[in-house]
């Protein structure tokens, strides 16, 4: 009976400390997670195939293009049971260029604004990155360009 009191102690820190947390500094969480989940040794199973998570970017100055390819690239992900997340609409960027009618200088100050707005989609996968490959084949509109990242999962 009198080890509990010693532990209770030992995690909150001392003895007599209020409000003390239940994981003091010298103590992280993140030691008594590794403390939890013991190495056993062994090799990972060969037959497995290395799922990896993909991120495919698309980005284009048609809106109508760009989410037909997004919707054919979920379409064919999720025909070949894949977890698909997105697509996320990220924020349009609005390319702004302010400029005078006149190249010469002179006359009434009149001003032309041209404008691009760029549309970035972002999918996530968690695939193999074969069968990326397979799925990203898929006819592409012009205009829309696309970027794979492969990151281990």
């Amino acid at each position: 009976m009198s080890e509990f009191p010693l532990l209770v102690s030992f995690l909150c820190g001392g003895m007599g400390r209020r409000g003390a947390s239940l994981f003091p500094s010298r103590i992280s969480r993140s030691g008594i997670h590794k403390m939890a989940f013991k190495d056993t040794g062994k090799a990972p199973v060969e037959s497995e195939v290395a799922i990896h998570r993909i991120r495919i970017t698309l980005t284009s100055r048609n809106v109508k293009s760009l989410e037909k390819v997004c919707a054919d690239l979920i379409r064919g992900a999720k025909e070949k049971s894949l977890k698909v997340k997105g697509p996320v609409r990220m924020p349009t960027k609005t390319l702004r260029i302010t400029t005078r009618k006149t190249p010469c200088g002179e006359g009434s100050k009149t001003w032309d604004r041209f404008q691009m707005r760029i549309h970035k989609r972002l999918i996530d996968l968690h695939s193999p990155s074969e069968i990326v490959k397979q799925i990203t084949s898929i006819s592409i509109e012009p205009g829309v360009e696309v970027e794979v990242t492969i990151a281990d999962a």
